[in-house]
């Protein structure tokens, strides 16, 4: 018999609401002083190599960590980066536990996650101990992170763009030589990244929010150099941040959120949808991928990378849609084809390589969170007010993803 949710119309029998906890002692079950202080560690530990590794990106003369130490006034600039950064997630993640207590679900405080690598942090997290069953609460808990999160970093971000200094600005970085150059010659930064050097150029991927919002200023970097201004590149992470946790698949915030929208059997089908654009994206990035690390076993065309790739695609449309082959030959079939039309005639080369962000997403939604959401107890449909929050969520993914957040030319 088929898992489905019971509707509004469904009614319970509650027990005596007096035995219930009250919210502060909901929340006093996550304070105890052996509980906050391994929080607080893993926070610390992730300041500090947010700062180390966002010093390479602020830095007037970066260093790579952990393979150098950044100078003094760097790892200034980097522990603001880290600053606003974290801010963001600390302020998302809290929305979630906040929402979780008001409504007396048993919740951790944030883990931060520590990397020395990328942007030094994988994030942060709350597990919530145990399942929710009604979707007024689990909307509640899903939208409070990213609606929380997503105000910090339009703050951060205008702050950014209202006190940029003008082009010479560039003076001050080590490097950027071509630019240095051209913003002398100019007065303001070059259109294109081929201006600035002949070698590999890192490029930050821009969003439908971040190119309208600075639309209205001036002074504004390009983005293969936007990755230098801490308040641009914290505002722009955080917003890409926020828009990724509202991909609206499985037990994401976004898959919450639209769930609690849709319904179960609506919410199935389009998240299956949403996953089969994910994984063309992760196609689009990967191929050239493979096809750059071959070297000299690559074929022409690129069709051993495209064999490697065909492969893994099946593998995670297997594990994705339970070897349903009624979705998966289609959703296969379709794209590789977008994938080739969009490298052989958009691109028009395989040696364009982005940063494999949703090859690594893809695997993460696959194996670990899943496609469908599981179907709530209590179902019932939402305020208006509730409707118009998971609508604005819904936009709000739409404005800040990027398909290519970050890629090399």
């Amino acid at each position: 018999m088929e898992n489905r949710p019971i509707t509004e119309t469904t009614r319970f029998q509650t027990n005596d609401i007096s035995s219930e906890p009250t919210i502060w002692e909901t929340m006093q079950r996550t304070l105890d002083p052996k509980t906050v202080s391994k929080h607080l560690g893993l926070f610390l530990i992730t300041v500090f190599t947010v700062s180390m590794v966002g010093a390479g990106f602020v830095g007037f003369e970066p260093s790579l960590f952990p393979l150098g130490l950044p100078s003094l006034p760097d790892f200034y600039r980097g522990l603001l980066f880290a600053g606003l950064l974290l801010g963001f997630l600390g302020v998302h993640e809290f929305g979630h536990y906040f929402a979780a207590i008001y409504h007396q679900i048993k919740v951790t405080l944030p883990y931060f996650i520590p990397i020395p690598l990328g942007i030094g942090t994988l994030g942060a997290v709350i597990r919530i101990k145990q399942k929710i069953n009604d979707t007024y609460k689990m909307f509640d808990v899903g939208a409070a992170g990213p609606l929380a999160g997503f105000v910090v970093s339009l703050v951060v971000l205008l702050y950014g763009f209202s006190t940029l200094p003008d082009a010479s600005y560039i003076q001050n970085f080590a490097g950027h030589e071509s630019v240095k150059e051209y913003v002398v010659q100019h007065g303001t930064y070059p259109d294109s990244p081929q201006q600035e050097t002949n070698g590999t150029v890192l490029i930050v991927g821009n969003t439908l929010l971040y190119g309208f919002l600075a639309s209205f200023f001036e002074n504004v970097p390009p983005m293969f150099e936007m990755y230098h201004y801490p308040f641009l590149f914290a505002g722009w992470l955080g917003l890409f941040f926020t828009a990724l946790n509202l991909t609206p698949i499985g037990q994401l915030d976004g898959g919450h959120i639209l769930y609690s929208l849709i319904g179960f059997e609506k919410h199935k089908t389009v998240a299956r949808i949403f996953f089969a654009v994910l994984i063309t994206l992760g196609g689009i990035e990967a191929i050239p991928f493979i096809h750059l690390s071959l070297g000299e076993f690559a074929y022409p065309y690129g069709m051993l990378s495209w064999i490697i790739w065909g492969g893994i695609l099946m593998m995670l449309l297997r594990k994705a849609f339970h070897n349903d082959f009624g979705w998966i030959l289609p959703v296969f079939t379709a794209s590789l084809c977008v994938t080739a039309l969009y490298l052989f005639f958009i691109v028009g080369n395989l040696t364009t390589s982005g940063s494999l962000i949703w090859v690594f997403w893809s695997f993460f939604i696959a194996f670990f969170v899943g496609i469908e959401h599981p179907p709530a107890l209590r179902e019932r449909e939402l305020d208006p007010t509730r409707k118009y929050l998971g609508w604005l969520c819904m936009a709000i993914f739409v404005l800040c993803i990027s398909p290519n957040p970050l890629y090399l030319i």
